[in-house]
């Protein structure tokens, strides 16, 4: 991650209870270390133990907090709210909830059965809902709350061979919106991010040719990769105080592609 100290620092977010799901490589991975840079207590949901275990490391020695991981298979909803559920016990509380995880696979329309559109609705949406549920109790108690959920441009552009996972993205938009207006009176703000092409590890290794950043630098307005630090810093925005009239809303990171 780029150098904390010349960013912004929110002082609402220190000891604040943080859940991020997804959270150990990539865009979540930023996300995590992000809150933790920040003080507040982060909860990382995944089922990549190596990996968060080298982020917990590397984290225990770079002078925030030290985040809790969870090893939580998004898919299966009792594990989902048994974890919530510990992390409620653990911290009292659930103050945000950043709704990363994700797969954007690669598919042909022909390719696509009926198990593998809902591997990928569960993989990609159903647990932003249900994960959602899950924590909406402990923030309605409290009566305020930040829920971030990641969607994509994907669905704006359009992109072409990831119809289910566009299909998932355009939906968390919808969901974003609705889940907005009915926990509004609670104090719970819900917004969503649509990130661009965000240079992950993943990304350069599965999808990063030549030819696709030469498609990716044509298309933006700046010519540059976006850097997975760069998503953390608006997610952290959109769980500060300093964002508090801000709900229902989605935030385009694509450095001007749409």
């Amino acid at each position: 991650m780029t150098n904390a100290e010349q960013f912004a620092t929110y002082p609402s977010l220190r000891n604040r209870v943080v859940i991020v799901t997804g959270g150990a490589s990539g865009i979540g991975e930023a996300i995590v270390e992000a809150f933790a840079m920040q003080m507040s207590h982060v909860a990382f949901l995944d089922i990549q133990d190596e990996a968060a275990g080298r982020l917990v490391e590397r984290l225990d020695a770079a002078g925030g907090t030290v985040p809790k991981y969870f090893n939580c298979d998004l898919t299966d909803i009792a594990a989902v709210r048994e974890t919530v559920g510990s992390i409620v016990d653990r911290w009292g509380t659930v103050d945000v909830l950043v709704n990363n995880a994700g797969n954007d696979l690669r598919h042909k329309i022909a390719e696509v059965t009926p198990e593998f559109w809902d591997k990928t609705i569960a993989v990609n949406l159903r647990h932003q809902f249900f994960m959602s549920q899950a924590v909406i109790p402990s923030m309605q108690k409290a009566h305020r709350g930040s829920i971030i959920n990641m969607s994509s441009i994907g669905w704006v552009i359009p992109s072409t061979n990831q119809s289910v996972y566009v299909t998932t993205k355009a939906a968390v938009v919808g969901m974003t919106r609705t889940l907005a207006h009915e926990l509004g009176s609670d104090n719970i703000r819900v917004n969503c991010i649509l990130p661009g092409a965000i240079l992950t590890d993943r990304q350069q290794r599965l999808w990063l040719t030549e030819e696709y950043k030469a498609h990716v630098l044509a298309n933006q307005a700046l010519k540059r990769m976006i850097m997975p630090d760069e998503v953390a810093r608006l997610a952290l925005f959109l769980a500060a105080d300093d964002s508090s009239a801000i709900t229902s809303q989605s935030y385009v990171i694509d450095a001007g592609w749409v």
